[in-house]
This record gives structure tokens, sequence and C-alpha cells, in this order.
């Protein structure tokens, strides 16, 4: 392995390192930086065999786009997850490929008019930014930056001053405003100092109700500080992987809800020092924050465990009326919960707004009387016969 001297994975950035490893495999095809995937082969009939052999991925993250999505692709590379998504969202989708190597960026950019050509629509854009900063449109930077050339200190404080209004007025990716994010064996390349805020500008951007799904390596152990200051290693996707149980608690810490580790290779991809990297996909959601309103409502987890809690502590038992909120109610309707659950709605709606007890945040069993709360007590005739018996 080649070991760069002053090389700091941890604290320092590693961008020019990833960029440098990156450029070199949009010219010509590094087979060390990909695992062997298999994508749907009806998606890959339009897509020009040089996007195809400079796709340097570990998944498939594009079989969870939907038809109509806005899809961001995090370190987009040479567009490949892009074109395969622009079939799947149709001509009433788009498609936005962030990336910060140019290299990758031309080859992509270079394409897209074909892929459109072929599909009959254009719905794929790629911009210039880093994965970990989607506020900031790089390409928008250099066109100030080539009118403004700083050369002092004057320079540098205009310089951050732009980059400041570019942030605030002209987002590269706003908030709020994408439905599905994937990634494709990239997010391990971030530094572990940025890591947290990369987690957080994905949520940031998502929409309420909105998914993301990234494949990335992961190990299952932590990598020593030796491993992590080895460039090779680290924009060849290894030293950086986090590993498989901390991918989880940052996506939890960011906020996102409804975690699955829906996808974990059980062979290593690589193994360094006995440590294993394998390729994994995970899933999570947005949208569990809000106010908590009672509405007597109640679900029941169907099981087949005794009982389950979710991100936000609620312990539900097996066959037993959980009383929730209003806003707990609603998401446990939604995936990834949705089957998991039956829905009590009460006879008579609750109009009123009621917060919900601060001192009762977890979950209790409803009583029925509860959810039949002001609706008459009648009884059946039996003499009618039933439908059930």
């Amino acid at each position: 392995m080649d070991d760069i001297q002053g090389f700091d994975a941890t604290n320092a950035d590693v961008r020019e390192d990833v960029k440098d490893r990156y450029s070199a495999g949009a010219q010509a095809v590094e087979a060390a930086l990909c695992c062997p995937i298999d994508y749907d082969p009806q998606y890959l009939k339009i897509i020009p065999q040089d996007v195809l052999d400079r796709d340097y991925g570990c998944g498939d993250p594009s079989r969870y786009v939907r038809e109509g999505d806005t899809v961001l692709d995090l370190g987009a590379g040479g567009g490949k997850i892009c074109f395969i998504a622009s079939q799947i969202v149709g001509p009433e989708g788009r498609v936005i490929g962030v990336d910060m190597t140019d290299e990758m960026l031309d080859l992509a950019r270079e394409n897209a008019p074909v892929i459109a050509d072929r599909v009959g629509y254009a719905n794929v854009e790629f911009r210039r930014g880093h994965i970990e900063d989607l506020k900031l449109d790089l390409d928008r930077l250099n066109e100030w930056l080539a009118a403004n050339p700083v050369t002092d200190a004057n320079g540098l404080e205009a310089m951050e001053a732009e980059q400041l209004r570019l942030r605030t007025e002209l987002p590269m990716i706003p908030d709020n405003s994408v439905d599905v994010i994937v990634s494709n064996c990239v997010l391990n390349l971030v530094s572990d100092a940025k890591k947290h805020q990369l987690f957080s500008e994905m949520f940031r951007v998502l929409k309420v109700g909105g998914r993301i799904a990234v494949s990335d390596i992961v190990s299952d152990e932590d990598s020593p500080d030796a491993m992590k200051q080895d460039a090779r290693l680290w924009s060849g996707c290894i030293s950086g992987a986090l590993r498989e149980d901390h991918f989880a608690e940052a996506l939890e810490a960011a906020g996102f809800h409804g975690i699955m580790l829906d996808k974990w290779e059980a062979n290593p991809w690589q193994i360094v020092e006995g440590i294993e990297f394998r390729s994994a996909t995970y899933l999570a959601y947005k949208g569990k924050q809000g106010d908590c309103l009672e509405k007597n409502q109640a679900v029941i987890y169907k099981g087949p465990w005794r009982h389950v809690q979710d991100d936000d502590g609620h312990v539900f038992r097996r066959g037993e009326r959980s009383a929730v909120c209003e806003k707990t109610f609603n998401l446990m309707q939604r995936e990834p919960y949705a089957d998991q659950f039956y829905y009590i709605e009460p006879s008579l709606p609750v109009a009123e707004r009621i917060e919900w007890p601060a001192d009762d945040c977890g979950v209790r069993r409803r009583d029925p009387q509860e959810t039949k709360k002001g609706a008459p007590k009648l009884t059946t005739d039996v003499s009618q016969g039933s439908s059930c018996c």
C-alpha cells in the first residue's frame, strides 16, 4: 500500500486525494474501486459504454427510486445511477447528480444529452459541489472567482462573503426539495470530521416524508489510525468506512427514522488486517418530527415479536391496543411500518386541540372506552344473522 506522509483522514480534508483517484478513474478504468453489481439490464441498454465502464459502486440504490420522484444522487460520478433513475422517474420526475471531480462531471455532462435523446425527455442535470455541503454551488462560485480573482486578504474576505450569499440566496440544493436521496459507495470518502455534517445535509434537503437509499462500504470493526492515515486505503473506499452499527446510529442522530439495513453482503469485499469491509444498503425516512396531539387513536402491533420499540422510544406490545398521538398514528401508516399494525380511529373524531400529556410520552394501553368516547352503546341484533358464522 502507498504511504502518503502527512495524510490525516481523521482531521484533515481528504478531498484532494479522493479527487486525484477518481479523476484517474474517469480516464482509465480502475477495477479496485468497485464491487460486482447486477443492475436491471433493461436500463443499461441506452447508457453509453464509457459511462458503464467507469461506474465505481458497491450496490444498486436505483431500485428504490419510483416514478415521478425528484432524485438526488450524492457523488454521481459518471452518471450511471442518474441515467438509470432518469428512466424510472419518467418525464414527470427529475434527477440531480452532485459530484466534485471535473473529469467525472465532464463524462456525465457529455452523456446527458445522449440519454435525453434516447429516452425522449431531458430530466437529468449535474452540479458541481461537495456532498457534505449541499448549499454551496461550486460552478456559481467558480464563475464569481473568474470575474473576481483572489489576490489578497480583501479578496479572500469578498470570496467568503460571496460563499455566504450563495449558500443563503442560491443554495445548490434547497431545503425540503428532494423525494429520495441515493448514493453508491461515496459517503465513506468524506472525512471523519465532516461525516456528521454530511448526514445533517442529507436530512436538510429531503422533503418531509422523503427517504434515502444509500449503498456504501461498512466495516465490522473500527479501522485503526494507521489505516485511516493511508490515503490509498481511504480513496479506495476502505479505511473511511463507518462501522456497520455506527452507520445506522449516524442516520438516527441526524433525525431519520425507520432505519433499515436492507442489504448486507455475507462475503466481505475486502479484508485488511483482519477487518472485514463489505457492501451494505441502508434505508431511512424523514418525517417523525411534529406536534403530539391526543385524538383517542390506537394501533395494534401484529407481531411476531413480543414487543418492539420505535425511534422515539415507544414500546408496542403484540396484540395490545396502544395509545398513540396523532403524529405517531399517521406515521405508523406509512412505510416502513404500514404492514406491521392495525389502526383504530375513535368512534367520534376529536376536533379540539389536546396536547399529548408531557408525562405520558411513552406508549400505554388504550382503554377501548377512550376510543368509543361519546358514542352510543349499541347492541347488535343477532336475529338478523351474521356473515362471519
